[in-house]
């Protein structure tokens, strides 16, 4: 490793790799401080930048979640099941126990050699047609790789991949606790997306576990007698928060590892422990979700400061997770070598934590490993054109876009 001993040990306190790499992604007006303390808005907005407090907003059992549409959909009458993503309390804890095996490091391992052979064949195309959009790329493999989990693999036409994003693009939703009012365009995105979602994917998909059930999502949500809107609910939230976010990492990661040739070869040629470190730092630095929000369902007491009930909590994640108090002073920087106090998680909380963690944090890191490695084992792997960076109101994140890159 960079900057190592003759031994290869690393002097104490020092990061093995160069200090020049910082966030590629981060938003120029992301202006207060990691760290600071907890701040009320023009809005109500309780807003939370420090790792310690972040924890315990999410682990706390008297929030609820505020983000992803939660109001708009926890106010719909016909669920008789919430979605997971929404559900709180007995509900949630039950879905999560019951659907855990579909995410558990065992359960991934029999995933591999799917995933394996969808990166070998991306590759395969990439080198046949010498330059492609990485983008595209990961999004395949990020949906191709939910769709299996999830149980999305009947649908009666192409084209999942472009239906799954039109959820995310286009026009957001307001922060919770603010107002807005949708246009008509987006209003008519809405009632032609979900339809031809259920229609051409969600529906064929049903059906086919009908007949025959299978080890995926659907067939265990229809053993729990799921309707088929619920159905549909719990596809929308693993296609936006599953798929959707997973591209974005890809395509970071690889922005990272082609821009620092040292941190390349360290992946490369790196065993799996030290390339999941590798892209556990490029991830605590580059959070795909930018902002996680709750909902306070009593009066609480937040950082010090008292947040009456019914208030929303933002949590600025880029800022909880450069918080020097966990991160160091040098926490704006990537440095995957970082001490981290015990009970910290090599991302922070870029999956989360409590009870709404991500359940799927270890497949995505795994799928992530399994195309990047055999990406970057090229040696002629290189940047045509560096992506443009914008920011998506949907998922409260970044967006990669136009990252060309050529093989041979």
């Amino acid at each position: 490793m960079t900057n190592a001993t003759p031994d290869g040990s690393v002097p104490s306190g020092r990061c093995p790799f160069p200090h020049d790499a910082t966030s590629l992604t981060r938003k120029p007006d992301l202006g207060t401080p990691a760290g600071a303390p907890v701040q009320r808005d023009e809005h109500g907005i309780y807003r939370v930048h420090d790792f310690h407090t972040a924890r315990e907003v999410l682990r706390s059992e008297g929030v609820v979640q505020a983000g992803f549409g939660a109001d708009m959909v926890t106010q719909l009458s016909a669920l008789k099941h919430r979605p997971v993503l929404y559900a709180e309390g007995d509900a949630h804890h039950e879905m999560r126990r019951d659907t855990a095996r579909y995410f558990t490091p065992t359960a991934v391992a029999t995933y591999h050699p799917f995933i394996a052979g969808l990166a070998d064949r991306l590759v395969g195309d990439l080198l046949r047609r010498g330059e492609a959009d990485l983008d595209d790329l990961s999004l395949t493999m990020a949906v191709q790789v939910a769709a299996q989990v999830v149980g999305l693999t009947d649908s009666v036409l192409p084209g999942l991949q472009r239906r799954v994003m039109a959820f995310v693009e286009g026009e957001g939703d307001s922060e919770p606790g603010t107002v807005n009012v949708p246009t008509v365009a987006s209003r008519l995105h809405q009632m032609m997306d979900v339809p031809l979602f259920y229609t051409l994917d969600v529906k064929p998909a049903i059906q086919a576990r009908r007949r025959q059930r299978r080890d995926d999502l659907i067939s265990h949500l229809l053993d729990k007698d799921y309707s088929d809107l619920e159905i549909l609910t719990e596809c929308l939230t693993y296609g936006t928060a599953g798929m959707v976010t997973t591209r974005e990492f890809i395509s970071v990661a690889a922005w990272h590892l082609l821009r620092w040739p040292e941190l390349r070869a360290d992946y490369v040629h790196g065993t799996e422990q030290e390339r999941h470190a590798i892209l556990h730092e490029i991830l605590r630095l580059e959070p795909v979700v930018n902002t996680l929000y709750r909902r306070a369902q009593a009066d609480l007491e937040v950082g010090g400061q008292h947040v009456p009930a019914g208030s929303v909590l933002a949590l600025t994640v880029p800022n909880t997770n450069a918080d020097p108090a966990v991160a160091g002073e040098d926490a704006a920087q990537l440095c995957p070598a970082r001490p981290l106090p015990r009970g910290v998680q090599a991302p922070v909380l870029s999956f989360g934590d409590g009870h709404h963690r991500c359940p799927g944090a270890f497949l995505a890191i795994r799928e992530s490993d399994v195309l990047l490695r055999r990406l970057l084992v090229w040696n002629d792997l290189r940047i045509v054109r560096e992506p443009t960076v914008t920011y998506n109101e949907v998922i409260k994140g970044y967006e990669l876009r136009g990252f060309r890159i050529a093989l041979g």
